[in-house]
């Protein structure tokens, strides 16, 4: 279904995320007059029109937001890769209850568009593992998916 445009996350996506996802995030630089793309986990689907994910707030994506708002998300799942358009903005440089210095960043999804290209489809979504200690990864991601959600 290449090319189907919506202005909200369907029924599946708005599911898979609800819990830690592997995303792509695109920013613009003002700096280096450019896209720039980095993958992020921390996101959450607050509803159908609006995304909140956490990223360190000294990384070049929250100076990228600062400057250029525009952003896209890209979803990968177990059937096609989206292609999710928005409007970013910072709603707090410091997350206080968590140990890392994380910034929340709010997008409020313009277009969602099935960017998948014609005849084929995602056989298995995009798995990863975390390289560090487990049990304290597991904690973190619990720490910033409920600061998310709240």
């Amino acid at each position: 279904m290449a090319n189907q445009v919506e202005h909200l996350l369907n029924d599946t996506q708005y599911e898979l995320l609800q819990e830690e996802t592997f995303m792509l995030l695109s920013t613009y630089s003002q700096e280096n007059q450019s896209p720039m793309v980095n993958a992020i986990s921390w996101v959450y689907a607050k509803d159908k029109h609006s995304l909140l994910f956490a990223v360190d707030n000294r990384s070049v994506i929250v100076r990228n937001i600062n400057t250029s708002p525009n952003v896209v998300l890209t979803l990968i799942d177990a059937e096609s890769t989206y292609s999710i358009k928005g409007k970013a903005r910072i709603l707090t440089e410091r997350i206080g209850e968590i140990p890392l210095k994380l910034a929340k960043i709010e997008v409020d999804i313009e277009e969602v568009r099935d960017v998948m290209f014609y005849g084929a489809k995602i056989s298995k979504g995009p798995d990863y593992d975390k390289t560090y200690d487990k049990q304290a990864a597991a904690k973190l991601d619990r720490q910033v998916m409920s600061a998310l959600q709240k």
